[in-house]
């Protein structure tokens, strides 16, 4: 009974569609500095709005169970953050 209660207690831990998107979402920054995109100023605000992200999650992880309510403004987090990098992105400052 101790193994299978492990086992639940792991799944319920995980994120895996905020991970992959996060790892997406970094992707974006490095490739907008790398393009020119994005200035350097503009990759470490996303950047830091990642790793608030990051924190919101590790808290809702920290009892042992990611509830319903907790996993949507994960995503509401990673929309918001996405947002704000197409925005940046596509706004008329550059690199120099």
């Amino acid at each position: 009974m101790f193994v299978l209660s492990l086992g639940a207690t792991s799944l319920a831990q995980r994120t895996p569609s905020v991970d992959r998107r996060e790892h997406r979402q970094q992707r974006r920054i490095r490739h907008g500095v790398k393009s020119g995109s994005l200035t350097r100023r503009e990759a470490l605000r996303l950047e830091r709005q990642e790793a608030r992200t990051r924190g919101a999650e590790a808290r809702a992880k920290s009892d042992g169970r990611v509830t319903a309510r907790e996993r949507a403004r994960l995503q509401r987090r990673e929309n918001r953050t996405s947002r704000h990098i197409y925005r940046q992105k596509h706004d008329r400052q550059t690199r120099r």
